[in-house]
């Protein structure tokens, strides 16, 4: 990176904004010898608790802080930006229908694509963390077309590693040998972060006795792996809720933080490198899986230097492909919302 790196956080009074700067603002993503030029956006009823976040930056004296704003002014808040954080977006309510809620979004989503389009440096990284965070990134995508596609991406992070702390937990019960997430490598998430998440840990090893060992036989539990798993990782989100009556927080914010250091910051080689990789959501166009063409999809990728790649020849079960098929209609339906919201603006999706 840069001597300076500038950045962008939206929905920057939020909980995930909360516990997301600390990794920002301690080389944690961008490195020990970056400093930070941060900008903090939300809309005008969080005007003052944007303060207060500024006044808690500037009491906690970051070596690498080297400015922090905090606006409601989207082109102030964009302007020459190389990275952006999309955390601000509509939550959905009770009782509120799916495409009332892309229908909110997608307004919010052309306002910050519109705004990377006319004021971010025309290589911004993107990542996208507000829900439906897939059809919001192409959202953001479609409004901002002198950037490339590439330099887009949705987190699924947060559901790989979910799915990698579970496993770790199962092999630790399992084989009798104490793991922690960190010795566990290549699952995937595969299709959107929603419900209908395909969770995969058929190519998953686990570091034991110094040797990377495939899952299946340390966990020697094939009702789990095959019945109890996915539905666990999917669902993850709806218990962390009813536990802590919020949704994920302390875990989205480092999910966002493993997501920017694999892409465009200090790659950590546990989790890429040497055949490693992780999830990512990216634009699906010349994808090797069948995985139509247009959307923002979950696959297993290679991410470094700013750059990232899906992982090539993978082989995928029949459980898997048969579940497959239900997170691409629901994208494809979700797309298809959108594009009726948008068309009368700016054409199809």
């Amino acid at each position: 990176m840069a001597d300076v790196v500038r950045v962008v956080v939206t929905g920057g009074a939020g909980q995930i904004a909360y516990s997301l700067i600390p990794h920002i603002c301690k080389g944690l993503i961008f490195g020990p010898s970056t400093m930070v030029d941060l900008r903090l956006l939300d809309i005008e009823p969080a005007k003052d608790a944007l303060k207060g976040v500024v006044m808690e930056i500037q009491d906690s004296a970051y070596d690498l802080m080297a400015s922090v704003m905090a606006t409601t002014d989207v082109a102030q808040a964009f302007k020459d930006v190389q990275v952006a954080v999309l955390l601000g977006g509509f939550p959905r309510k009770q009782g509120m229908e799916r495409q009332d809620l892309i229908e909110k979004n997608v307004q919010i989503m052309r306002l910050h694509g519109q705004a990377l389009e006319q004021h971010a440096d025309r290589n911004c990284k993107v990542v996208v963390v507000a829900n439906p965070a897939n059809t919001n990134c192409l959202v953001a995508m479609k409004y901002a077309p002198s950037i490339s596609p590439a330099n887009f991406s949705a987190l699924t992070r947060l559901d790989h590693d979910r799915l990698r702390g579970m496993l770790a937990a199962k092999v630790t019960e399992k084989s009798h040998h104490k793991i922690s997430a960190k010795d566990i490598r290549n699952c995937v998430i595969w299709g959107n972060h929603s419900s209908s998440q395909v969770p995969d840990a058929t190519h998953a090893e686990a570091l034991v006795e110094g040797k990377w060992q495939a899952i299946a036989p340390l966990c020697n539990d094939p009702q789990w792996l095959e019945k109890e798993l996915v539905p666990a990782v999917q669902n993850r989100g709806a218990a962390v809720i009813a536990a802590r009556k919020l949704s994920s927080a302390l875990s989205a914010a480092n999910a966002v933080a493993c997501h920017l250091r694999d892409w465009v910051g200090v790659t950590s080689s546990s989790t890429t490198g040497d055949g490693m990789f992780v999830s990512m959501a990216v634009i699906s166009d010349g994808n090797p899986y069948g995985i139509p063409e247009g959307l923002v999809f979950s696959f297993p990728v290679a991410s470094s230097n700013g750059k990232c790649e899906i992982v090539q020849g993978l082989s995928i079960s029949t459980h898997v492909r048969e579940l497959l098929d239900a997170t691409v209609a629901e994208l494809l339906a979700e797309r298809e919302m959108a594009t009726s919201i948008i068309a009368a603006r700016q054409g199809a999706l």
